[in-house]
């Protein structure tokens, strides 16, 4: 009895100690703006009554920022820091910072100080409204135009359809989030940058808000044109997951179909042809066509029931539901 009463004892004692807002930023080289960065969050969230934290990942930065992060994490107790052993990328780093975060609130962010940290109380103020995740709009981006300008427009602009999640600005890290949503958030490869449209396949209502954007101070962008065809691999991917992610059968089953009758009908076809009309058809390219497209159909097939196995496993292996409840209203008692 006595064990259980310390287990509730120490429970509570967790939740008592459970920061309401965790500020996650992935740090990566960027030993000038780390100090000004925690000293910006902490002048803001001092005006606001609530609890925080700041988690700081290292993505195994090269320039000192390591050896600066564990000196300030010692210093302060507002600052938690997470040291990668090397680097790993941007995703990894915000997988990091959510997995450790602790707040009933989570707001990511850059550490290269070109967000501002006193845009932090209008998100949580939004998300207060009843949403689920608020997303920043850097509405006067200062960045190059021709480099990163247009791109992004360009790319927002086709994500937002391809996703149904229509942002100005999915690349603005600056987002808070509610902790349920960020634990239903499995990141993977480069999808930090469709956080909002894995957050809309878990149910979460979505609001976007202009923020703040300045010139960066120290260093260069980490970013360049050359993410452009990872960003559209990793959009085929989240386009694959919203639409067929419990279902992969509908879309490898029904082209499988399709190439398999094409093939079936190309295959009679050529066998009248041949039969009924007396013609050659061994060195017709038809005939080639026909075999491609059956065997394509039975491996699209294929796929299709090797991907529900893998689904089923997948969500039964991790208890994971295919559905996500937001609420249930009414009373609990029983009639009798």
């Amino acid at each position: 009895m006595s064990e259980l009463s310390s287990s509730i004892e120490s429970h509570r004692e967790i939740v008592s100690n459970r920061p309401e807002v965790s500020i996650v930023a992935p740090i990566y080289n960027e030993v000038e703006s780390v100090p000004k960065l925690v000293t910006a969050i902490a002048a803001t969230m001092a005006q606001i009554s609530k609890t925080y934290e700041i988690v700081l990942v290292d993505d195994g930065s090269s320039d000192g920022s390591t050896d600066l992060l564990q000196k300030l994490a010692r210093q302060r107790h507002d600052l938690r820091a997470v040291i990668f052993r090397r680097n790993y990328g941007q995703t990894a780093a915000m997988a990091a910072g959510f997995r450790h975060a602790r707040g009933r609130i989570v707001v990511t962010m850059d550490s290269d100080l070109q967000n501002d940290p006193a845009d932090i109380p209008r998100l949580l103020t939004t998300l207060e409204e009843g949403y689920d995740l608020v997303s920043g709009w850097r509405k006067n981006r200062q960045d190059a135009a021709l480099t990163r300008l247009l791109p992004s427009k360009i790319a927002n602009w086709i994500i937002g359809r391809v996703t149904d999640v229509p942002l100005h600005d999915y690349g603005c890290s600056l987002k808070a989030y509610r902790a349920e949503i960020v634990a239903d958030l499995n990141l993977y490869g480069e999808l930090h940058r469709f956080l909002p449209a894995l957050a809309f396949i878990e149910g979460a209502r979505i609001v976007e808000i202009p923020v703040a954007h300045h010139a960066r101070q120290y260093g260069k962008s980490k970013y360049g044109l050359g993410r452009t065809f990872r960003v559209l691999m990793d959009l085929l991917t989240v386009f694959f997951m919203k639409k067929f992610l419990t279902r992969p059968m509908h879309v490898f089953g029904f082209f499988g179909i399709t190439c398999t009758f094409a093939g079936i009908a190309l295959g009679g076809y050529l066998t009248f042809l041949k039969l009924a009309l007396g013609q050659d058809i061994g060195d017709r390219p038809l005939l080639t066509l026909s075999i491609l497209l059956v065997l394509a159909g039975i491996q699209l097939f294929s796929f299709g029931l090797l991907a529900e196995l893998v689904m089923r496993t997948y969500h039964e292996s991790q208890k994971r539901p295919i559905y996500r409840v937001r609420e249930v209203i009414g009373d609990d008692g029983v009639m009798g």
